[in-house]
């Protein structure tokens, strides 16, 4: 099956997140729909690491026109393409030359490390703002500057999945 016919979310109401880039690394991989791969997109340019897996939902566009972005906590880091079942519990809002964009935050579902995560506020407060400082400082050697808008809960965070569903 081809990553663009994987559903957003399951019957059981997890939501399908697939990792392109993984806990841990400076390299940004992106899933290349034309060709159906994962592709090298760049390493980061500054001395940062993605905190968490680092995807998108399939079957979703967020408001930058791109597959909904998602990042999959979790002690180990998981290989671009995997695909991970995840429980939505908040979001991350970042301001981009684009305007808003939204980053889901989930936990793989049947983890017993995060059975207990059921919203951000379950989160230790100084792993978000660990998150919140790699989106405001990742680009910075490239210029760009993008300021974090702040977390929401879980609610928000399924409302942001459900505005980006295709069709």
């Amino acid at each position: 099956m081809a990553f663009d016919q994987i559903p957003a979310r399951n019957a059981d109401g997890s939501v399908n997140a697939l990792v392109e880039s993984p806990r841990g690394s400076r390299t940004k991989y992106e899933y290349d729909e034309t060709l159906g791969v994962m592709a090298l997109d760049r390493v980061l340019y500054s001395a940062v690491f993605f905190p968490t897996g680092y995807g998108f939902v399939p079957g979703t566009r967020g408001t930058d026109g791109e597959r909904l972005d998602v990042l999959v906590m979790g002690d180990e880091p998981a290989f671009p393409g995997c695909l991970a079942r995840v429980r939505l519990i908040g979001v991350l809002t970042i301001a981009t030359g684009h305007g808003p964009e939204h980053k889901l935050l989930g936990v793989p579902i049947g983890e017993p490390r995060f059975a207990e995560y059921h919203d951000v506020g379950d989160v230790p407060g100084h792993l978000l703002t660990e998150i919140e400082h790699f989106f405001e400082t990742y680009k910075d050697l490239e210029g760009d500057e993008v300021p974090s808008l702040g977390w929401a809960g879980t609610e928000r965070a399924l409302a942001v999945l459900d505005d980006a569903l295709d069709g």
